[in-house]
């Protein structure tokens, strides 16, 4: 299922069709369903979701989805991801070489998808809320710009350096909603850095976290699903690098430690709760066959996901 939904073109993928088949899922094993549309967004100031929206013609979503194994809705875990159907890179537009590869960017959030229909099947006793931001990144007349300053959910402001920066200001506010919601952790899925393509190439996604014990999880779970996972460092260096001179945070701290800047600016977000962000960025599409998938979307990170969740299972 991740596979298909990554594989699809981007015209018959959109941002709704992404939160449809989010639905579907949730309908087909009787989960609790949560669709927060445009007008709800604007209430809730999810000024993330709704600035890379911007320069679109589709509307964004953002979608909740609740698995209860447990009698009582406590110890949830959380489960975000980055569903951006398109990502032509915006106003800071991207090189037209391999663009047509963009249509796999909501990959994370095709994991998560992913992963719940795997629990549905299973039916393991824990509880989970997934929360997607579907959305699609477009240059246009009301495309938010370099230097724009936003807004998000959780009162942050961030000075847009980039708008091809744009998948860390959705997971912002995904992550900030599934907080509000109450998750005791989060785990993101994104295909969020070039940088993490440079660090480990096409063969392993990349993980930082604030807390060794879930890492830990997350790896040995890994392990246990045959995806190689790699942990990188989250030091307070590499945050300072997100700091602004006109807001809060700027998404975008320079070149070098791309991928991990990126990965501490959503720990920003994340507060206290523990975190474990996978960027999988250079491994969620492939031109080449492997030995667990054919060329194309892979669905990486479905089976570590589903294998952390079930591995949480009481007996």
């Amino acid at each position: 299922m991740a596979r298909t939904l990554v594989n699809e073109p981007a015209n018959y993928l959109t941002p709704r069709a992404l939160k449809d088949a989010a639905v579907d899922v949730a309908k087909r094993y009787g989960m609790g369903i949560e669709v927060l549309e445009k007008a709800k967004l604007e209430e809730l100031g999810m000024g993330g979701v709704l600035s890379v929206a911007k320069g679109s013609e589709l509307e964004p979503y953002v979608v909740a989805i609740k698995y209860q194994g447990k009698d009582t809705w406590d110890d949830v875990i959380g489960l975000v991801g980055k569903g951006v159907t398109f990502d032509t890179g915006g106003i800071s537009i991207k090189p037209v070489a391999g663009m047509e590869d963009m249509k796999s960017d909501m990959g994370g959030a095709a994991a998560m998808i992913g992963a719940m229909e795997a629990l549905g099947q299973m039916k393991p006793k824990v509880n989970v809320l997934m929360v997607i931001g579907t959305v699609e990144n477009m240059p246009s007349g009301t495309a938010f710009r370099p230097g724009d300053v936003i807004t998000t959910m959780s009162g942050k402001t961030v000075e847009i350096i980039t708008t091809d920066a744009e998948g860390r200001l959705v997971l912002a506010d995904c992550i900030t909603y599934a907080k509000q919601q109450g998750v005791s952790c989060i785990v993101d899925a994104a295909t969020l850095t070039g940088g993490i393509v440079v660090a480990l190439g096409h063969f392993c996604s990349g993980a930082m976290t604030n807390d060794k014990a879930l890492m830990d999880e997350l790896l040995s779970a890994a392990d246990a699903a045959g995806e190689r996972l790699w942990q990188l460092p989250t030091f307070d260096e590499y945050r300072s690098l997100n700091k602004s001179r006109f807001a809060d945070l700027k998404n975008s701290g320079g070149r070098y430690g791309h991928g991990i800047i990126g990965g501490v600016f959503l720990q920003e977000f994340v507060g206290e709760t523990p975190w474990v962000h996978l960027d999988i960025a250079g491994t969620a599409y492939t031109s080449s066959n492997g030995d667990m998938q054919p060329a194309g979307g892979t669905g990486v990170m479905t089976r570590t996901i589903a294998q952390f969740v079930a591995s949480r299972s009481q007996s």
